[in-house]
């Protein structure tokens, strides 16, 4: 939808007689409902007598369209500035340009591994202190990528797109952290434009509008159809195809044609369909999701694969653009759990959420807490969502999705509702006898089938030295570069704000950091052999060996595998709300800590596909794991065990 459109005479009108921001900032209210801060209106002040300036020129026509804060459907990204017109063949085109009122920009320090997970930031300075973000041409680019994926008339009218940055505040130092070489394909893409590049700016737009068009092609854009470009769809299907990672097999498959027809079922007749669907670790949840994903983009489904967890949707998007898509945006289609707060009632064809155990009730964005509850909102935003659940990962006390809920909110929408089960085990050798010996072990599951790993073909093993922990999976990792070492989060994450640092776990003279900040794609990045994986970074995806590490939260005491929350590092917030209440004695809270700690273990030690190799910082924990492994051994003879019963 478009704030604020008029044509070139008319923009330049509105900001010379200071009436541009009041007219957003009525348009904002009367169209989009929403009121907007003192900061935005000095924004558009500011940054739109700057557009003034570059549009003062005669060669760039007077009836040339112009846009302001288009909001990109389905999303809650706005546009800033669009201008609009008539190239030298006649054709329509539109230029993008994103502003910006920065003055001062610095290179983030981790800049390397950042590019090598296709993250692209930069460093800089707002009123409130240093930020994180990404680098302008990268935000141009991928607003004129996420309008030509799913505008309908960008492809048939054709209208072609261009886009780049408007730094007007910032005056480059002779070492530009914008311009450095790993930059070199963003800034192809969208250029980016400074204070003293007014007349560069005019010519990039002079390249593309060279006669004015009446506004014809805003209207284009705005009354566009939103649905996948072909483009994108022939992208998605031969992506999947050439990776053997997503083929589905079994009840994957049946589970998979049964939510595609319940999807397909709620386009034609608009009725609003939940389809749950249960399975432990290592059943293919993700890869009947992202089939899913895939097939509904190609039917003309506006929809998107969505999680809590930032490490699952940048890994997955990170393999389905590899090869030569690579520059093919489709990080549109993986989106955060609180994104819905402020969508529309079924902007979405199908939403497809991943690890549903992990939802949110309410979605928090920096220090405000906002939306009222994430299941929801997603249900809202679609025709047909699609949970898929494992409640015994919840590993947070803030994660609240469980059948129970989604079942309550779909009654609300008097939503249809199927659900499925998958069962086969693909993680863990095959092995669902692993799973059922972990669930015993950790005290998850009193009784069990399998008391020991006795004829379970997985390489499950425990170390007494996690240097030796650390050869072992490096050894593993040169055959695929799939092995991780993993932990509690026992220990503080230091080098989060201080890169040089002292590692952050130290247990006698072995020492790591923790997994690098930023690195979005922790599973797949080369150097995270050197790191160590936390829950955070690891849920939702596996690696073909493991290695975890046990800290002092779980112990083995008087016979019995106990939790100690008090061992969490204090950087952890996934006990957040409940350490007060246990310390006042609410013993709800602390069986809720319990089993957070022992969800989070049963979590890491399930991640790899072929082995384990686990070293405990509590000795008594790791002699009962060893008894547990080929057989129980006679108390009398097991010095710790005699001892203790003593």
């Amino acid at each position: 939808m478009l704030v604020y459109e008029g044509d070139k005479q008319q923009f330049l009108s509105d900001v010379q007689d200071n009436s541009i921001d009041q007219k957003i900032e009525m348009n904002m209210w009367s169209r989009l409902h929403k009121r907007v801060s003192q900061s935005e209106e000095q924004s558009w002040r500011n940054s739109l007598n700057y557009m003034q300036n570059v549009l003062l020129d005669s060669e760039i026509p007077n009836s040339s369209g112009v846009a302001i804060e288009f909001g990109i459907p389905n999303t809650n990204k706005r546009v800033d500035f669009i201008l609009t017109g008539l190239d030298r063949a006649n054709q329509h085109n539109a230029v993008i340009v994103e502003l910006k009122q920065w003055s001062k920009v610095e290179p983030v320090p981790y800049i390397d591994q950042l590019l090598e997970a296709e993250i692209i930031d930069v460093q800089t300075r707002f009123s409130h202190g240093q930020q994180v973000v990404h680098h302008p041409s990268y935000q141009a680019w991928s607003y004129r990528s996420l309008i030509s994926n799913f505008n309908a008339n960008v492809h048939e009218i054709p209208i072609h797109l261009e886009s780049c940055a408007y730094l007007h505040n910032y005056v480059p130092p002779k070492d530009d952290p914008l311009k450095q070489h790993y930059f070199q394909s963003l800034l192809e893409e969208a250029p980016v434009f400074y204070r003293s590049d007014v007349k560069k700016l005019r010519e990039f737009i002079k390249k593309y509008i060279h006669t004015g068009d009446a506004k014809q092609t805003l209207y284009y854009i705005d009354n566009g159809e939103i649905r996948p470009s072909k483009s994108l769809q022939d992208s998605l299907t031969a992506m999947l195809r050439g990776n053997q990672e997503f083929i589905l097999i079994d009840e994957q498959k049946i589970v998979y044609e049964q939510i595609l027809s319940f999807a397909r079922r709620s386009k034609e007749d608009g009725k609003k369909r939940v389809f749950i669907v249960q399975g432990g670790p290592g059943t293919g949840k993700t890869v009947v999701a992202i089939n899913l994903l895939v097939q509904l983009i190609n039917d003309d489904q506006v929809c998107a694969y969505v999680t809590k967890n930032s490490a699952p949707r940048n890994v997955f998007d990170a393999k389905l653009r590899s090869g030569a898509f690579k520059r093919k945006n489709i990080s549109s289609l993986f989106k955060s759990s609180s994104a819905f707060i402020e969508a529309d009632a079924n902007n979405f064809g199908t939403l497809i959420v991943d690890e549903a155990h992990r939802l949110n009730k309410r979605s928090q964005l920096g220090p405000r807490i906002t939306g009222e509850d994430q299941i929801k909102e997603i249900i809202n935003a679609s025709r047909c969502s699609v949970f898929f659940i494992d409640e015994d990962q919840k590993v947070t006390a803030q994660d609240y999705g469980d059948r129970e809920q989604i079942l309550y909110w779909a009654s609300y929408f008097n939503a249809e509702v199927q659900e499925g089960m998958l069962l086969s085990q693909f993680r863990c050798n095959g092995s669902d006898g692993y799973l059922s010996w972990l669930d015993g072990v950790l005290g998850i599951q009193e009784e069990t089938a399998n008391p020991t790993l006795e004829g379970i073909d997985y390489d499950f093993q425990i170390v007494d030295d996690p240097n030796e922990l650390r050869r072992l999976i490096e050894e593993r990792n040169k055959a695929d570069d799939k092995a991780r070492i993993v932990a509690g989060y026992c220990w503080d994450w230091v080098s989060k704000n201080d890169a040089q640092s002292v590692p952050d776990i130290t247990i006698d003279d072995f020492s790591m950091y923790w997994n690098l900040r930023g690195d979005g794609t922790y599973a797949i990045t080369k150097e995270s052999i050197n790191q160590v994986g936390c829950i955070h970074t690891t849920q939702g995806l596996e690696f073909s060996y493991v290695g975890v590490i046990i800290g002092n939260d779980l112990r083995y005491e008087k016979g019995k595998v106990i939790t100690d929350y008090t061992k969490r590092a204090k950087t952890d917030q996934s006990l957040k709300g409940l350490k007060g209440r246990i310390k006042k004695g609410d013993q709800e809270a602390m069986k809720t800590a319990d089993i957070i700690i022992r969800n989070t273990y049963r979590t890491l030690l399930s991640r790899g596909m072929k082995g384990c190799y686990v070293y405990c910082t509590d000795a008594g924990l790791a002699q009962f794991l060893k008894t547990r492994i080929a057989g129980y051994v006679d108390e009398e003879e097991s010095p710790l065990l005699a001892a203790e019963k003593e």
